[in-house]
């Protein structure tokens, strides 16, 4: 690479030493990915067609982790776990963020103060946030429960019930999401030029119009950058079911990326928790696909 670049530049040297220079700069970071990111990555892939439980000698055995995979029914329960967490997450913290950066948005005064409220529970690190949940989460003391006792409502077993683990889950994170699409969704807004609501001001638009025909249109590269990655982030969903349920009660909050770590870290299965990665990989991959081809019939980048 350095030879093709020394051609390049000629006798100029320093343009040579320039070049050196970047190079160097870069290698670190370079090194860092080929050896945390690049090569663990594809040898996940080569371990994916073996059958190695960290002791004994590996052994391959072909798609059979693959064909395994998708004939448990605990894999199809997480499966399922996980798409139900980002139907849902997904679109409540979508909206929840471009409510707020609407609001933010408008406000004059103590606008900076907002912003950092409402930004402030993304940067919680999700295990401190998990945990500060679990405590309001509780049955007995926890904040929530108390404040549903106030209007004469019965609090529910959040962490301990099937059917309200994964609510409770989702409610954490969206609260901590939210922060997220805020930011972005605020950027957004003020990037659109001001003479698109004065024409439309103009041609007589209210304030609900202004929004309908010129906020919504020209934020949407903005929404669909912010469902991408929070489609993405929430089918990595792990830590708030490790913290809050240990993937229970009755395997309701257990995700895929848990199942991975269960089969890898706990049951040492390696070779079936690389393929069942690959197998998220490539679910995450092709939902993406389908969002870039099918944006281009309601995503307008012409402002």
């Amino acid at each position: 690479m350095l030879k093709s670049v020394y051609k390049k530049l000629g006798n100029n040297s320093l343009e040579r030493k320039q070049a050196v220079a970047g190079y160097l700069f870069v290698l670190p970071n370079f090194i860092g990915f080929l050896i945390f990111i690049f090569i663990p990555v594809f040898a996940s892939l080569i371990l994916s067609f073996f059958d190695w439980n960290l002791v004994n000698p590996l052994k391959f055995i072909g798609l059979t982790n693959y064909f395994s995979m998708f004939k448990r029914s605990l894999f199809q329960k997480t499966f399922i776990n996980t798409v139900y967490y980002t139907l849902v997450t997904v679109p409540l913290s979508v909206m929840f963020g471009l409510l707020l950066a609407v609001l933010v948005n408008n406000i004059k005064k103590m606008a900076i103060v907002y912003k950092f409220i409402f930004f402030l529970p993304y940067i919680i690190p999700t295990v401190a946030a998990a945990l500060i949940w679990q405590t309001i989460y509780m049955p007995n003391y926890g904040i929530l429960t108390y404040l549903l006792d106030i209007f004469n409502i019965t609090s529910p077993p959040w962490l301990s019930n099937p059917n309200w683990a994964m609510p409770a889950i989702i409610i954490m994170s969206v609260w901590k999401n939210i922060g997220f699409t805020f930011i972005i969704f605020l950027a957004g807004l003020q990037g659109i030029p001001n003479r698109y609501y004065e024409a439309a001001k103009i041609d007589g638009a209210n304030v609900i119009q202004q929004f309908l025909k010129v906020t919504l249109p020209l934020l949407t590269p903005t929404i669909f950058f912010t469902v991408v990655i929070s489609m993405i982030d929430s089918f990595k969903v792990f830590d708030q079911a490790f913290i809050l349920t240990q993937g229970g009660p009755a395997d309701a909050t257990k995700t895929l990326v848990y199942h991975i770590y269960n089969e890898g870290f706990r049951y040492f299965r390696m070779g079936y928790a690389s393929a069942t990665g690959w197998v998220l990989l490539l679910i995450i991959f092709i939902l993406t696909l389908v969002q870039f081809n099918y944006q281009k019939k309601w995503v307008t980048y012409d402002v």
